[in-house]
């Protein structure tokens, strides 16, 4: 009896993908370019489908520490052309380490994944780094659930703890006289400021218009009355 095959398809929604950090410092340049595509592809998932992009991304940090095996840095040569007749640029393994390192790796991967428009949205999800740093914290910490904390807020010293303690207790005693003077001088304190306000308003402004109309004008004198 034949078996009948059936495709299968993996849902969006079950998709969900990781985040994985590969140090390339003290790895062989062909073994980790083929773990890389591996996991590009995602031949390490139970529901891997070769027609769909179920992949994880991949981040590789230091890249100009990657190794090769035998004479590669001198023997290795990388050929690319500049569109002009007889503008063909080569560059060995060593030059491209020193100048462009992240280049190595993903050319290794690059022939090791599907020829196609599935290859291509595969390749950009590997982050290649020359050096030991990435910026994709958030995103290795989201996948594995682990919250970034907050930093602690720094200790206060002793002294500012004894001066500020200091000035706290001082503060109901200075308020405390400031109301007993005012009230031994026989008017309020919250009295005081308020009969304060309408004089200092008053030497702002001048004096107001209803002053003005209740002051009496001075009537002229007429010639005939001096007489």
């Amino acid at each position: 009896m034949q078996l009948q095959r059936v495709t299968k398809h993996t849902k969006r929604a079950d998709l969900d993908p990781k985040w994985h950090v590969m140090d390339a410092d003290g790895e062989r340049l062909g073994r980790m370019a083929t773990r890389i595509a591996g996991i590009l592809q995602g031949k390490h998932r139970a529901d891997y489908s070769r027609h769909q992009i179920v992949g994880d991304f991949v981040i590789v940090v230091n890249a100009r520490k990657i190794g090769t095996s035998g004479n590669k840095l001198t023997q290795k040569i990388y050929y690319r052309h500049t569109g002009y007749i007889g503008h063909l640029r080569s560059r060995t393994l060593a030059e491209m380490l020193e100048r462009f390192p992240e280049r190595v790796i993903e050319q290794a991967v690059k022939g090791m994944l599907p020829r196609s428009r599935l290859g291509r949205q595969m390749l950009r999800r590997l982050k290649v780094y020359a050096d030991g740093m990435h910026p994709h914290e958030a995103q290795v910490n989201a996948g594995t659930g682990k919250a970034k904390q907050a930093p602690e807020a720094p200790a206060t010293p002793p002294r500012r703890r004894l001066a500020a303690a200091s000035a706290a207790a001082e503060a109901p005693a200075e308020e405390a006289a400031t109301a007993t003077a005012a009230f031994e001088s026989g008017q309020p304190a919250a009295e005081e400021a308020a009969a304060e306000k309408p004089a200092r308003a008053s030497r702002r402004r001048g004096t107001p218009a209803a002053a003005k109309q209740e002051t009496p004008a001075e009537e002229p004198q007429g010639e005939g009355e001096d007489a």
